[in-house]
């Protein structure tokens, strides 16, 4: 069993805002615990990068859209240690199309991975938090799950989707001493934005008020906030990281 005094567990943390998050949690006093679902490479790049910043982490394979996966996933954890203090649901894909042109497989796979996962992770965590009556739930969403995406429309019903269920599931479990909460990423430097041409990053610029793109770590900031202390009064609600593009 770890001897970490916090434990956090994040989804997709092998890349991007995943890593970001893991990383604002490498502490001598947290483990972190994140799955992958097929680059091994880089899940092992981001358990370096932690441990170089003086904490424990450990990765594990898993697609988090089906639930025996889910449940293996996190009994791997569960050999680690005896409780979860933060759950954060970040992993999520996109399958974009028109909506006359959207496969229905690919629509099926962005509801299973962005909203069906949330709920099968959440199921899992919530049982132990219940017991410990005590966590912290985040979950990612997306300013396209409030402003729509022409393109995006599985996508964006998605992020819409964990907002409600971020709402429900706040009610659900605060007599237990468990918040839930969200967080909107606007356009954030990923590898999805930096792939986009230039003429494509000016027109996206130029929506956002603080007129630029923002960075992973501004969304892992807010996530540490609201898995904090701080933010013990705070339940069922979003924090919007888009540098003003949606208010």
């Amino acid at each position: 069993m770890t001897k970490a005094k916090r434990t956090i567990v994040v989804t997709g943390g092998s890349r991007g805002i995943g890593r970001a998050i893991s990383l604002e949690f490498a502490d001598s006093d947290i483990c972190v615990y994140f799955n992958y679902l097929s680059n091994k490479a880089e899940a092992d790049k981001t358990i370096t990068l932690i441990k170089k910043a003086g904490g424990c982490g450990y990765a594990f394979k898993a697609d988090i859209s089906v639930f025996d996966e889910v449940k293996t996933f996190f009994d791997k954890i569960f050999q680690h240690t005896e409780k979860i203090d933060i759950l954060v649901n970040n992993a999520g894909i996109s399958k974009n199309g028109l909506i006359p042109l959207l496969k229905e497989s690919d629509w099926d796979k962005t509801i299973n991975t962005n909203l069906k996962g949330i709920f099968l992770c959440t199921k899992i965590a919530a049982k132990k938090m219940i017991r410990q009556k005590y966590g912290r739930i985040i979950n990612i969403s997306s300013v396209v799950g409030f402003t729509g995406s022409a393109g995006q429309a599985g996508y964006s019903a998605s992020k819409a989707g964990i907002i409600a269920f971020t709402k429900s599931a706040a009610q659900e479990l605060a007599s237990r001493n468990i918040t839930v909460n969200a967080v909107a990423p606007g356009f954030i430097n990923t590898d999805m934005t930096r792939a986009l041409t230039e003429k494509v990053k000016k027109k996206i610029v130029a929506k956002i008020p603080l007129e630029k793109i923002g960075e992973d770590r501004n969304v892992a900031d807010a996530v540490k906030f609201l898995s904090s202390e701080q933010a013990s009064y705070i339940t069922g609600q979003v924090i919007h990281v888009n540098g003003g593009m949606y208010m």
